[in-house]
């Protein structure tokens, strides 16, 4: 034992002893050490980089004499002459042990990295990605030894990387043979593993040491877009996003009509099956050329979606969703093969599927809880992920409720009467002069506000297009707060409120926000139809919360996170005067962005995520709001403009909504707007 040297990793702390001439690498593996490697110790990958440190460790009660590593040799002179090798920096495979010595693993180096969240409240993904490369040198073939090529390249990996047993697609047998003897007999083996207990499955051969990438697709299937990140397996990086339109939406905007046509059309279901495959191909092909990825190098994917477009993606007619009691096929994950689902990745590339929470609740919303961990918040966390339609998760480390709210495609612009998609010339951001009623606005595309200098010309090649769902969030709140519109819903005529861009419009009223005519551009107003779709959306959203908030037990939460893509560019304050959201203080009211997209990455990267969304998923109570009595008469009390019985103390401490009914017929001081009132 006098003669072993101390060995100290940092970060990780772990230390042992080792006998002088043992190589970095070996004695990181021996204890555990998160040191990568491919080539299996060769000297040839340069994944085991690390760095020793010298002097006095008062910390770890060691100091590191000159001579604690052996000399610098050829190999990592060769390696530092034709790549390149930070000076202080040594192969782990080359570096052996000659005294006590702390040795840095640098994050490039570590097998598991820290792959960095943009969100610095959620936790980092720990990279664990099922695809990984190894480096074997394989046995020839023997006239005494009559062994197969696929069984010596088994042994290899067994003997060179302990890796008992492997399997192998029909493509990776046809083409061992001359992958093997193109490498003479040295190959780097892609391999395919659920988890630890799996038997690993060849993916792909390259001949000889390959230090090319290799690539994963998230992907989030919605009902009106598809959303795609891809990423480098090897170090977590998102390479490329990208989103189309679901083509689907030719066959019906919402999710019931689209169940609706499969029960109508006998060859329905199988013709959108048929669409969001055939758009999912196109979206691998525009990230992959975005990224400069070949996109037979994607070799896995994971995939979250609605219960209906799940099954509308796994060629299963949704029928039974359209109906009570809304049974699904399967609700677990799925582990299959692109080939599966005809999509043009990798020959042998694997897809995993988050497994369903409930009829209604998705692996999309499995995702989000995957993301936002709702189970591990100490304070009650009310998460709303926003589009056609709404996943809601409600819980904290007691436990965690889920519902779905079907708020229809408004939010995002859809039947809207000047509403559009998110695109360079729509409005986004809106503020009404309470005396004027004038409005002034942002289009996507140009940060300066309508009444500001240098407005026109920044928009000259886009032009003010229509209307985007956040900006009709923000419209129809601003018109409530600035007295155009009323509690109930109804937009005031021009004596009501006091302005002439109120204008008659059948047998109600609408707002003209701009009249671009003049210049061939849109008319864009708002009418009272344009108010009503928002209130249902906005009403199915908060009766939903709502409904899981009775269900806990509670009158208020404690923190609203509002994910979807779209959810990250809502106000919260104009959220709160709609009354999409229960009051909570603004400053509680934060952004996850696509957190239904940012599950689907983790699960991606990290093999462990998979099992403990799997677990989360069998905990989560879920609520189905088609059967709930009270869901109802949540939904009446929030179709007002924000609430016809619900206090909002939080809002209302900060501003005031005129006290306005435009259903009088008449006008008056009430009518006008003179009179407000502060509620709380």
């Amino acid at each position: 034992m006098s003669d072993d040297a101390l060995v100290i990793f940092t970060p990780s702390g772990k230390r042992g002893r080792f006998a002088l001439g043992t190589p970095v690498l070996a004695a990181a593996r021996s204890l555990g050490v998160d040191l990568d490697s491919v080539c299996g110790g060769r000297g040839i990958c340069s994944k085991c980089q690390i760095t020793p440190g010298y002097g006095e460790f008062a910390k770890h009660g060691v100091t590191v004499s000159d001579g604690a590593l052996s000399e610098w040799n050829a190999v990592e002179e060769r390696y530092k002459s034709k790549r390149g090798l930070i000076d202080g920096r040594r192969l782990g495979c080359q570096a052996k042990v000659q005294g006590d010595v702390v040795i840095d693993v640098p994050p490039e180096s570590q097998v598991h990295k820290q792959v960095i969240r943009k969100r610095a409240e959620a936790r980092q993904i720990t990279l664990d990605p099922s695809v990984t490369l190894h480096y074997v040198e394989v046995a020839e073939p023997d006239m005494h030894d009559p062994s197969g090529d696929f069984e010596r390249l088994s042994n290899a990996l067994r003997d060179q990387w302990q890796i008992d047993a492997v399997r192998a697609d029909l493509s990776v047998l046809t083409t061992l043979q001359p992958i093997l003897r193109k490498g003479e007999w040295k190959v780097t083996v892609a391999l395919h593993r659920i988890d630890d207990a799996d038997v690993p499955r060849i993916m792909h051969l390259w001949p000889g040491l390959y230090e090319g990438g290799i690539y994963g697709l998230a992907v989030d299937l919605g009902s009106t877009t598809i959303a795609g990140h891809l990423c480098d397996l090897r170090s977590g990086e998102v390479l490329a996003s990208s989103g189309l339109m679901n083509p689907q939406i030719r066959f019906g905007e919402d999710l019931m009509s689209r169940v609706s046509y499969s029960m109508m059309n006998k060859t329905g279901a199988a013709e959108m099956t048929a669409a969001v495959r055939a758009g999912m191909n196109t979206l691998f092909a525009q990230i992959s050329a975005e990224a400069g990825v070949d996109q037979a190098l994607i070799m896995d994917a994971v995939f979250v979606c609605n219960p209906v477009m799940h099954h509308l993606f796994l060629g299963i007619d949704p029928f039974e969703l359209g109906q009570a009691p809304f049974a699904l096929a399967t609700s677990g994950s799925l582990h299959l093969t692109a080939r599966d689902l005809d999509l043009q990745l990798h020959p042998s590339a694997r897809v995993y599927l988050l497994p369903c929470i409930a009829g209604h609740v998705g692996a999309d919303a499995a995702a989000v809880a995957l993301s936002e961990a709702p189970e591990k918040s100490k304070d009650l966390l009310l998460v709303v992920d926003v589009g056609t339609n709404a996943e809601i998760l409600l819980g904290n480390t007691e436990k965690v409720l889920a519902c779905s709210s079907p708020t229809g495609p408004a939010f995002e612009g859809a039947q809207i009467s000047s509403g559009q998609r998110a695109a360079p010339g729509a409005i986004e951001r809106v503020e009404i002069d309470p005396v004027t009623k004038e409005p002034r606005f942002k289009v996507i595309g140009s940060d300066l506000w309508s009444d500001e200098d240098g407005f026109d010309t920044a928009i000259a090649t886009t032009g003010i297009t229509g209307i985007c769902g956040s900006g009709i969030i923000e419209m129809v709140a601003e018109m409530r707060m600035a007295g155009i519109v009323d509690g109930p819903g109804l937009i005031g005529s021009p004596e009501q409120t006091g302005t002439a861009r109120c204008f008659k419009d059948g047998r109600t009223h609408s707002y003209l926000v701009w009249d671009g005519t003049a210049d061939g551009g849109p008319l864009i107003t708002v009418t009272n139809r344009d108010i009503r779709e928002i209130q249902m959306a906005k009403a199915a959203l908060y009766s939903g919360a709502r409904l899981l908030m009775d269900k806990f037990g509670v009158d208020k939460v404690d923190r609203i996170v509002l994910a979807g893509a779209f959810g990250a560019h809502i106000s919260p304050k104009h959220a709160m005067v709609l009354g999409m959201i229960p009051d909570v203080p603004l400053d509680k009211v934060t952004s996850a962005g696509n957190a239904a997209g940012t599950g689907a990455r983790i699960a991606l990267l990290n093999r462990a995520a998979r099992a403990e969304v799997e677990y989360t998923v069998s905990q989560i109570h879920k609520v189905e709001t088609a059967i709930e009595p009270r869901f109802q008469e949540h939904f009446v009390n929030a179709s007002n403009i924000p609430n016809a019985v619900e206090g909002f103390p939080n809002l209302f401490s900060i501003l005031t909504l005129p006290d306005v009914n435009f259903n009088t017929g008449g006008g008056g001081a009430e009518a006008e707007g003179g009179r407000r009132r502060r509620r709380g």
